[in-house]
């Protein structure tokens, strides 16, 4: 299937950030007489085991790896030199971390081995990433809001792309654009966002940042990775959505930004529309709030590409394309969250679903009913010796003892603990596989020490 709009969009985009980087970098803060940018190196020596979900089930192997890292300035570069080998019965290394096969390129095996690439921090002028991205968003994030292509691993590590550059970068703060793209070595998930400030050159309060953004959002290959088992005439989903953002409060006590969407997605004859509104914002700089609602049409999924967008592709693009018919509804999202001590301790939860949760099918309570994802971080330094990192997304909740089942929940942790320079460090992930209500569980115990 021919992809050229990305191609055109991010090649584009990628020419346009040498000089961008170099026009950033002379328009920075006057540095002091004799002050150089920071040049940092570190690598990490890690030894343990991981398990595989293969298709004999799952498979342990030993593995050493060798990651470093590297910054200059605001250029960052990190690898990951992983070997995976079994010794039971002689050396063996894994094969599929190396020969491609079953359908996988040799940009699938080898683009991994740069865990990221990036030049500057998000939120930055410009901003950007190659590597595992967790955090995929347009906007508001009414049809792509924190997609991520890491929910295959360890078995498979996927590189994308997010890059964000912003016209203030070069003096001129009313046009900005926002690009992503799910797997670099397939072109199948892909986003962008041009957006203005049309009063920016005014100096009408408040209003100076009002911002309107036109979005593209789309997957050229739903079947990318895994054929799907019932509707398997697929073709590519795409979808267009118009959005605003006004901040109304910016102090240090509270922010508020009030913001909505309209969208479009064109899935058969008769394309499907849906609208958001909503505000969030800030409470005393550390509490994260918002609310919103929604109002969809006839077979309209709402947040399309979201973190487990993988895991449910052929149940959305089932919706999506007419193949099931799903009502229209009215419904909602919660963000509640919070953050101290810079992000040394963060919690944030988001929940949405439908003002009249439809249980007729499996398709309609994938809509309607309340869908939660959570994360908490716990920052090296708050627990003396421990640091961890863990997420919790569940879907079909219909009552609170549907929290704590695992069907249709996808969970991830990982939890180090440091004792002078080596860190032992645990992690699990489960995740259930909507086709054939199957989990997929995988864990890993490393040993690191860096310098």
């Amino acid at each position: 299937m021919r992809k050229p709009l990305p191609y055109v969009i991010i090649g584009f985009a990628l020419l346009a950030v040498f000089p961008l980087a170099a026009q950033s970098d002379e328009n920075q803060a006057t540095i002091q007489e004799g002050e150089h940018p920071a040049f940092h190196f570190q690598t990490t020596i890690a030894l343990g085991a991981k398990t595989f979900n293969e298709e004999d089930g799952e498979v342990t192997y030993s593995m050493i790896s060798f990651t470093p890292d590297l910054s200059f300035g605001k250029v960052g570069i990190g690898l990951d030199l992983t070997l995976h080998y079994q010794s039971a019965d002689g050396f063996e290394v894994r094969e599929e971390d190396w020969v491609p096969k079953d359908g996988k390129s040799f940009l699938d095996l080898y683009l991994p081995i740069f865990r990221y690439v990036r030049y500057g921090e998000k939120g930055d002028d410009l901003y950007a990433k190659i590597g595992t991205i967790e955090d995929g968003t347009l906007g508001n994030g009414f049809i792509m809001r924190n997609y991520s292509n890491a929910l295959f691993l360890p078995e498979q590590r996927i590189v994308g792309l997010a890059l964000d550059i912003d016209g203030r970068l070069f003096n001129f703060p009313y046009i900005g654009l926002e690009t992503f793209t799910g797997n670099l070595a397939r072109f199948d998930v892909f986003g962008t966002r041009l957006y203005a400030r049309p009063l920016a050159a005014t100096e009408l309060p408040l209003l100076n940042n009002l911002q309107i953004g036109v979005s593209y959002a789309a997957d050229f290959d739903p079947e990318a990775n895994y054929d799907f088992t019932v509707y398997t005439d697929s073709d590519t989903v795409s979808m267009f959505d118009v959005d605003f953002q006004q901040p109304l409060l910016t102090g240090d006590l509270a922010t508020l930004v009030l913001f909505g969407d309209v969208a479009l997605q064109t899935g058969d004859d008769d394309p499907h529309s849906g609208a958001m509104t909503g505000f969030g914002g800030t409470l005393w700089g550390f509490l994260q709030y918002g609310f919103s609602l929604l109002f969809l049409g006839d077979n309209f999924v709402p947040f399309y590409f979201d973190a487990t967008y993988d895991l449910y592709r052929e149940a959305k693009y089932a919706i999506y394309s007419g193949e099931l018919e799903s009502d229209g509804y009215n419904g909602w999202m919660t963000v509640v969250g919070f953050s101290f001590l810079g992000d040394m301790l963060a919690f944030s939860t988001t929940v949405d679903g439908s003002f009249a949760p439809d249980n007729s099918t499996e398709d309609t309570k994938l809509l309607t009913y309340p869908h939660l994802r959570g994360t908490l971080s716990v920052g090296e330094g708050l627990l003396p010796g421990f640091f961890f990192d863990a997420f919790y997304d569940k879907r079909y909740i219909n009552s609170f003892d549907d929290f704590g089942d695992p069907e249709n929940a996808t969970i991830g942790a990982e939890v180090n603990y440091k004792t002078g320079p080596a860190v032992i460090t645990l992690g699990y992930n489960l995740r259930y596989v909507p086709e054939d209500g199957s989990w997929e569980t995988s864990s890993s115990l490393t040993s690191s020490i860096s310098f």
